[in-house]
């Protein structure tokens, strides 16, 4: 009986090199090509026999956005976790999801490897193997690209080599851009990108959105409401998580939000440069910060900031499946009990801008705020905390004064 190998399938390049590869380095095994469909729209269209014409016995694809959306975006967007200040972890926060899955039809099929499709130079080979091993620890992991046996060191020899073999190639020499496209994001990598010094040729990259010059003159209101953290209804009608993300991905591409250009510390070591458009995670981060900045006191908003940082390494660096994140988690989760209300938002050329928050759940309170004296505060007593705060200054004052005497 022929080894089984459980293939991390895309369709794109490599995944389609690595089918015939993998046929011929392994003893000609039965190859089952899984896609994992969090959200990559029309590339899984014609998936099934293109796996099988490269070689495949079998091919599967199977959707799970949903899960994808309330399982590991929302988490994610709660912790207000972003990478380096500007990335919003698109690629990174599908990985775990898709190993998981891997792992779990690789048992399921009594498969003896699982193999993916990613670099030795990149992060995906760490978050797909760490998710693996969280749930196939003894299941056997096949990086092509670090075999001994992987000759196939750039785009374009992958390509030759297909067509060597009078298999369809799935893109062309001048449109080798590398790209990653799921439900929260679309990122690119390569061509001109590669040098930094290098202005990104937006109007061939971009596919979800338009640069902030060519977006309407007119703004875009958008309502969003939230429910302990998690949004449930757009412009006061409930929705779907996944009819959620693909409407703000709509009106936020159409109003050229969230476009970053970023040069990142990978995980490996090395910096790389990448352009990722996430229209509508964008405009979510947006409104549940805006609406958090009305619901939660001083000095949680602060620490939050500290465990966003974590909470953001940790899903870049592959780490989803650890006690830590889930310890972060369930404190994030305690934070956003009142995090409940509805936020209002204008999308100008590029720009996320406020324009209304409400909440029962809200800290602001007029009475304090209103420059009109209120019953709830005195403005003597100011007088007594200002001399008790600032007693550790005056005493410090107090000490150099005497020493200069």
């Amino acid at each position: 009986m022929s080894e089984k190998i459980v293939l991390a399938y895309s369709g794109g390049l490599d995944t389609t090199v690595i089918i015939p590869w993998l046929k011929e380095n392994y003893d000609d095994p039965e190859i089952i090509a899984v896609c994992i469909d969090v959200g990559q729209g029309k590339e899984t269209d014609g998936l099934e026999a293109r796996a099988k014409a490269s070689g495949a016995s079998e091919c599967l694809i199977l959707d799970v956005r949903r899960e994808f959306i309330t399982d590991y975006v929302y988490p994610m967007v709660k912790a207000g976790a972003v990478y380096e200040s500007k990335y919003l972890l698109g690629t990174s926060i599908a990985r775990p999801l898709i190993g998981k899955i891997l792992a779990e039809i690789a048992i399921e099929r009594g498969a003896s490897a699982i193999c993916h499709g990613a670099t030795g130079k990149g992060n995906d080979q760490i978050r797909f193997e760490l998710a693996i091993k969280a749930f196939a620890p003894r299941i056997k992991v096949i990086a092509a690209w670090r075999h001994p046996n992987w000759t196939l060191h750039s785009r374009e020899a992958e390509i030759e080599y297909l067509q060597a073999r009078g298999i369809e190639c799935p893109m062309s020499k001048s449109d080798s851009y590398s790209r990653d496209r799921n439900l929260w994001h679309l990122s690119h990598e390569g061509l001109e990108l590669e040098d930094p010094a290098n202005e990104p040729n937006f109007d061939k990259l971009l596919q979800l959105s338009v640069t902030p010059e060519k977006a309407p003159d007119a703004p875009t209101y958008v309502s969003i409401s939230f429910e302990r953290g998690a949004p449930v209804k757009i412009d006061g009608q409930a929705k779907d998580p996944v009819e959620i993300m693909d409407y703000l991905n709509e009106i936020g591409g159409k109003n050229g939000i969230g476009i970053a250009d970023l040069t990142e510390n990978r995980v490996v070591g090395m910096k790389s440069r990448g352009v990722y458009e996430t229209p509508g995670g964008t405009i979510l981060y947006f409104a549940h910060r805006d609406l958090e900045y009305l619901c939660l006191d001083k000095q949680t908003t602060a620490f939050k900031e500290v465990a966003a940082s974590k909470f953001a390494e940790l899903t870049y660096s592959g780490e989803w499946f650890t006690p830590l994140r889930e310890a972060l988690s369930a404190f994030v989760d305690k934070t956003q009990e009142t995090v409940t209300g509805e936020v209002r938002l204008k999308l100008y050329k590029g720009n996320v801008i406020s324009a209304g928050v409400k909440s029962p759940y809200s800290l602001y309170n007029e009475d304090l705020a209103s420059f009109t004296t209120g019953d709830l505060y005195d403005h003597h007593d100011a007088e007594g905390f200002i001399t008790l705060f600032g007693l550790p200054i005056k005493v410090r004052a107090l000490m150099k004064e005497r020493g200069n005497e």
